[in-house]
């Protein structure tokens, strides 16, 4: 039974998202709550983020969401390292912030300011082993920054049982045209 999945994708920047209320957001959430939703019916327990902004952070919100349904469900947010959000714009700070006031767990992986590149290696690494699935937002015909946790992914799925499901673009067009067809028919 899986019991933890650990969900990733691109950032906002890399959809051309520039906006928390982009219509293409309400369509990225559907796509995840499609992927959530049946692992929440067979026993999952805790959806885990790294807390970065884009997919992760709308997987945060579809769980808050599912878990007036599914009050079981829980969020972990392990960041790779303290004040990951220092850089970032006040409205995607108070972001953040709001969903890590939500969460049921949230640490940092590294205990330490941002250092090097290995802190997100690491991040990937401990996401793989805390998890027994992964659901990340990847075509790779779109490369960007979820490649490297897919190769990760990959590679850990060599040795271990472990499940990849991915959303990729066609998936996301398939949802556009379902909606749009409820719409039409209402």
């Amino acid at each position: 039974m899986l019991k933890n999945v650990t969900i990733t994708g691109y950032k906002p920047n890399e959809l051309g998202i520039f906006k928390r209320d982009h219509p293409s957001v309400e369509f990225i959430k559907k796509a995840i709550l499609k992927e959530l939703v049946p692992l929440i019916e067979e026993g999952l327990e805790w959806v885990i983020i790294s807390g970065q902004l884009g997919v992760e952070l709308w997987a945060a919100e579809v769980v808050f969401d599912v878990q007036a349904v599914f009050p079981e469900v829980k969020l972990a947010v392990l960041t790779p390292f303290f004040s990951q959000e220092e850089k970032w714009s006040d409205v995607n700070k108070e972001w953040y912030e709001s969903i890590l006031a939500q969460a049921d767990f949230v640490e940092a992986i590294t205990h330490k300011p941002y250092e090097s590149p290995k802190q997100f290696i690491l991040k990937n690494q401990v996401l793989l082993h805390k998890s027994d699935i992964a659901i990340i937002m990847y075509d790779s015909e779109n490369e960007g920054s979820p490649k490297f946790f897919f190769e990760a992914a990959k590679r850990y799925r060599e040795t271990k049982d472990y499940q990849i499901r991915e959303i990729t673009f066609y998936d996301l067009q398939l949802i556009v045209e379902e909606e749009m067809s409820k719409r039409i028919d209402e």
